[in-house]
């Protein structure tokens, strides 16, 4: 029984890493710079896949509403969406899935604010360690 067990998580990981490296972006660096919309939200788009979100750098004004439309490839490994930033208004805590998944918030204070998926597969890195984060920047 613990020989099948071992087994079924060895394949698991197999199954999930390997896939999954295929589609990792690769760090450019580039910033999204949100500007406010006609109905006075600043709107960003996230896009998640292997250890990644794109943009991973995101530029917002303080006290103007965000939406982010976050979302992720179709995979088998779980993903999710975090800031905890209670000082700046920003406490977001979302499982992710290939349906955009919209999150409002008003971010109160400047500073710069990490942003991550906090899974981690069994006795491997945590996906914010293999790189899936990124920060939200907020400006005047």
């Amino acid at each position: 029984m613990k020989a099948s067990v071992t087994f079924l998580v060895f394949c698991l990981g197999l199954a999930g890493y390997g896939p999954c490296r295929a589609d990792v972006a690769p760090p450019d660096g580039t910033a999204y710079r949100a500007t406010r919309a006609a109905d006075g939200v600043q709107h960003v788009r996230i896009e998640g896949g292997a250890y990644f979100f794109k943009p991973n750098r995101v530029i917002v004004k303080s006290n103007v509403p965000v939406e982010l439309t976050v979302s992720v490839g179709r995979s088998v490994i779980p993903h999710t969406f975090v800031i905890q930033a209670p000082e700046a208004g920003i406490a977001v805590d979302e499982s992710l899935s290939s349906q955009p998944r919209n999150i409002r918030f008003t971010p109160t204070a400047v500073g710069s604010y990490p942003f991550y998926c906090r899974n981690r597969l069994l006795f491997l890195e945590s996906h914010r360690e293999k790189g899936m984060g990124g920060v939200l920047e907020v400006v005047e």
